[in-house]
């Protein structure tokens, strides 16, 4: 009735590598359902995050510098208007910028918060101490 349990069973690791096969499936699905300009802008949001994943890199930061990743969102914004065709709004926003320029920027600052925060996240499980 004593039975000894074998280690793995005594001491069990959770399986966090399939909880993280189940997140990142789950977040390629909703990206597809992406509207049709955000799916045009996130490989420039992307792109820019790229360039800043290293070890040590600003992004990850307990609290990275405002000033920075505000570059990071014109950089990404300027390959957009590089590379994409955007049609121009007549309307005009803040600042006499077009409104559509204003969205925009916007959007892309919101995508690229968003792409960090998954970054950040899987950067600290990746270095998650167990000891």
């Amino acid at each position: 009735m004593n039975e000894k349990l074998p280690y793995y069973m005594a001491y069990p690791m959770p399986f966090s590598y399939e909880d993280e096969k189940t997140e990142r499936t789950d977040a390629e699905y909703l990206r597809s359902m992406y509207p049709e300009l955000p799916k045009r802008l996130l490989p420039y949001v992307e792109e820019e995050c790229d360039r800043l994943e290293y070890e040590n890199s600003m992004i990850y930061d307990q609290y990275p510098d405002k000033l920075q990743l505000k570059l990071m969102c014109r950089r990404a914004y300027e390959n957009v208007l590089r590379h994409e065709r955007i049609p121009a709004a007549e309307k005009e926003g803040h600042g006499g910028r077009p409104a559509e320029e204003m969205h925009l920027r916007d959007l892309i600052e919101v995508m690229l918060y968003q792409e960090l925060y998954k970054r950040r996240c899987s950067h600290r499980r990746r270095n998650r101490r167990f000891y």
